[in-house]
């Protein structure tokens, strides 16, 4: 009888139980670690448009050399995802406004691969 009582009082985490929460936790964390560059890069990218956007010295800049000038800026940040001929350039109310849409593949595992589409655009 005391037995029963006891055991009823006893709470906790089975051991099969922590092998499942560990794997899914795993898990998690490894996608989580395959997907974080993906955006970093994209934090990056959005950055160096944003700072070309906002540079005076080409406000009035041919097509050319607002591309160079990203191109300058992608090779310090190593920037793979996307090139200068990515970008697409507007002119609105005499500012410069550079956008660009890319999709990163990242594989998971086996055959199981994630695609995220990104749109960066200066400010």
């Amino acid at each position: 009888m005391n037995y029963h009582k006891i055991s009823l009082k006893q709470k906790g985490v089975s051991l099969v139980g922590l092998l499942m929460w560990s794997i899914v936790l795993v898990l998690v964390a490894i996608t989580s670690l395959r997907i974080a560059p993906a955006y970093i890069e994209y934090s990056s990218i959005k950055k160096n448009l944003s700072a070309v956007a906002k540079d005076p010295n080409l406000q009035n800049a041919n097509l050319n050399q607002i591309r160079l000038a990203f191109i300058k800026r992608a090779q310090i940040d190593d920037i793979k995802s996307i090139s200068g001929q990515d970008i697409k350039i507007d002119r609105e109310n005499g500012r410069v406004i550079l956008s660009t849409n890319y999709t990163v593949k990242i594989p998971l595992f086996s055959n199981v691969s994630l695609n995220i589409d990104f749109e960066a655009v200066s400010n």
